[in-house]
């Protein structure tokens, strides 16, 4: 089926999942929940038919990141019945007013009608933008990337029998069959049948909707996240946050890709790094990072020397970029010079510091000794997530249900 064709029928739903109940969409959720269970094998096969190919042409990282096990396919189905039990937002009264006049104005949200997903390869992104597309009475059109493609059609598949149980139209929920970049432009330039395009994936997707979309685009963002290490930290809290920032799945867009060390303690906090960061996950068995240092820091330890982009890239990688600064104030300064607006990261026990940290960087997320990785819609109990919006018009942060 062409994207065309796909387009059409997602836009002759449109109506129909406006006007469903809150009721119906969950029993839908709730089929679609039990349907991902139920296609668990059929869906497992197709994904390790994606992973056979996907070897050997991207790295072992990017193949964790498009990886399903019986875990994962259990988290997609626990993300759709989060999503179950929130509040619709199709409908909700925002404002009410009485005017002397006699009028009464509503202010009412209602549904987008066909929003359109972009979005690389995480098969998990699938069954998060159908759940929450559809909660909010609206028809979803999916283009995810080659290398899962096999996987994210197991899974429509299995989301559209949930819809059909429920008495939603099937055509609510359509995956593009055409993976070239023609699909892409096709759907960027939608205009009348596509009312909000969503990328989510890497700097060199969301540029192009931005650039190129005749539709109106939220821009999900890349994540140069940085984690900035006070004179005043915890450093023992410092490692931890660093290593979960870093390690704990690299190839998402809310892991570290920078450490600021306080000048102050850098000599004492620079070698805990490296020991906990090369040194103790070598003789664990576990993947070292690799740290590319700037001069102050490469005066300290050793490692490998930043070049000039090594600041401004999202490594998506076991590869962290470490600058040694003068204070809390420098670093806000190189963030504001170096960061996407993602998340980024004080370790401090001085309040003051840390007021100024969050109060003067200019991200969607800004956090006080926590790991970045908490930016995600279900740690913020949003249940999941369409992506992480960087910019300021309508959504910014975790964009849930209600955005």
């Amino acid at each position: 089926m062409t994207t065309q064709e796909l387009l059409q029928k997602a836009k002759g739903a449109k109506t129909a999942m406006a006007l469903a109940s809150t009721e119906t969409k969950n029993k839908a959720l709730s089929a679609m929940a039990d349907a991902l269970e139920r296609h668990q094998a059929e869906i497992l096969a197709a994904n390790q038919l994606d992973l056979d190919a996907a070897r050997g042409t991207i790295s072992s990282v990017m193949l964790d990141r498009l990886a399903l096990n019986p875990d994962r396919i259990a988290g997609m189905a626990k993300g759709i019945r989060e999503v179950v039990e929130l509040p619709d937002p199709a409908g909700a009264v925002l404002n009410r007013v009485e005017r002397p006049s006699g009028i009464v104005v509503e202010k009412t949200a209602v549904p987008m009608g066909v929003i359109a997903i972009i979005y690389e390869s995480r098969p998990n992104v699938t069954s998060d933008a159908a759940a929450l597309a559809l909660k909010a009475g609206s028809a979803c059109v999916l283009r995810g990337g080659k290398e899962a493609h096999r996987s994210a059609a197991a899974i429509v598949a299995a989301l559209k029998e949930g819809l059909s149980a429920a008495g939603l139209p099937e055509d609510a929920l359509q995956l593009v069959e055409d993976t070239t970049r023609a699909s892409s432009n096709e759907l960027m330039t939608a205009t009348g049948y596509v009312d909000l395009l969503i990328p989510r994936g890497g700097a060199g997707l969301i540029r192009a909707c931005v650039d190129n979309a005749t539709v109106p685009v939220i821009e999900t963002g890349t994540g140069i996240c940085h984690i900035y290490v006070d004179r005043a930290a915890d450093q023992e809290m410092a490692l931890n946050i660093v290593e979960n920032a870093k390690c704990s799945r690299p190839s998402v867009c809310n892991a570290a890709e920078v450490c600021l060390v306080d000048r102050a303690v850098a000599g004492e906090f620079l070698p805990k790094l490296r020991e906990r960061l090369v040194d103790r996950r070598t003789a664990q068995g576990a993947i070292p990072v690799e740290l590319r240092l700037d001069q102050a820091a490469a005066q300290i330890i050793s490692g490998t020397h930043a070049g000039p982009e090594d600041f401004d890239t999202e490594f998506l990688d076991y590869v962290l970029a470490v600058k040694v600064v003068d204070g809390v104030d420098a670093a806000v300064a190189h963030i504001a010079a170096h960061s996407t607006g993602h998340s980024d990261a004080i370790v401090t026990a001085d309040e003051e510091a840390a007021k100024r940290f969050l109060a003067q960087v200019d991200s969607a997320a800004v956090y006080w000794n926590a790991s970045t990785r908490f930016t995600d819609g279900g740690e913020f109990g949003l249940g999941c997530e369409m992506g992480i919006s960087t910019q300021k018009l309508h959504a910014r942060g975790p964009m849930g249900l209600a955005e």
